[in-house]
């Protein structure tokens, strides 16, 4: 079994080459981390392209969702996001800042940065800047955000409790989050769980749904929504790398389910203005899971 930094250091080296990858390359694998399956399949990602701010060369295809499309950003906020890779999410989130907001992207990736900081100066966004480091010992003071984002990252993260603390730590009185991450249902194949390449593709790290919302709970947040939930499917080219052909057909009749899901949280205390948060018809579920109703 990896250390926790023998996994960082790992998703570290991978996220150092998809930072010199295209788009299509990447969204032909597993979160960009594996070897191309011989199709193109778009495992994880949502579309972008119709989204206001949104900046082609900043989307490397690696999320596994919208986050900044249900985050309620106002004009004027301070948002940070986890994970920040090349920028896309950031330039969304500037869009709802407007010049007069705030976006930090923390990424733990050198070439993700230098990546970033590039588009941001194309953009000329001085108002979006860029800043080195884990997010589960995040480079920002306490209570400094409005919003926190983040797409497809914690679960790249060995102790996610950790990095949900730090959301919390940041995060202003009243403030916010709204995250899309990839989470489990049942038990996921050892071969797929220890591999480190699978780690870094999103999957491996990934831990149950139910221990995922348990840990936003002990941090302290409240108010909970499930906004968003979508079932993900490995194609069979990327599973024969870990399983034989039964192991796969025994995977797929078993009840192990693997997601895509958006959360929203909020830290309490008071804020002036409630976020006007837009929801998604749940594909399992209906369109809003709270804490009171039992799946949170």
């Amino acid at each position: 079994m990896k250390t926790e930094q023998e996994l960082k250091d790992s998703v570290k080296e991978r996220y150092s080459k998809i930072a010199e990858q295209g788009k299509i390359e990447n969204a032909a694998s597993c979160c960009g981390a594996t070897t191309p399956s011989n199709k193109v399949y778009n495992i994880m990602m949502d579309d972008y392209t119709g989204t206001d701010g949104y900046l082609e060369d900043a989307d490397l295809g690696l999320g596994c969702g919208l986050p900044t499309q249900y985050a309620g950003i106002k004009k004027g906020d301070t948002v940070i996001d986890l994970g920040s890779g090349a920028g896309n999410d950031c330039f969304v989130a500037r869009h709802e800042t407007g010049a007069e907001g705030k976006v930090i992207g923390i990424d733990f990736t050198p070439t993700m940065i230098n990546k970033a900081r590039t588009n941001a100066e194309k953009l000329g966004f001085n108002n979006v800047e860029f800043r080195e480091g884990d997010i589960d010992e995040m480079p920002v003071n306490d209570n400094s955000a409005d919003v926190i984002v983040s797409n497809c990252v914690l679960n790249l993260v060995p102790n996610k409790q950790k990095v949900i603390n730090e959301i919390f730590r940041v995060l202003k009185p009243g403030g916010h989050f709204s995250i899309s991450d990839i989470v489990l249902v049942g038990k996921l194949p050892e071969a797929l769980r220890e591999d480190a390449e699978m780690y870094a593709g999103c999957v491996a790290g990934a831990i149950q749904k139910g221990d995922y919302l348990q840990h936003i709970k002990d941090a302290g947040f409240q108010n909970l929504i499930l906004q968003k939930e979508k079932t993900i499917t490995i194609p069979d080219d990327i599973l024969e790398k870990y399983l034989s052909e039964q192991e796969i057909e025994e995977f797929k009749k078993g009840e192990t389910g693997i997601f895509s899901i958006t959360v929203y949280g909020e830290k309490p205390g008071t804020k002036k203005d409630k976020p006007k948060l837009i929801m998604s018809n749940l594909q399992d579920q209906g369109a809003c899971c709270t804490p009171d109703s039992g799946c949170c």
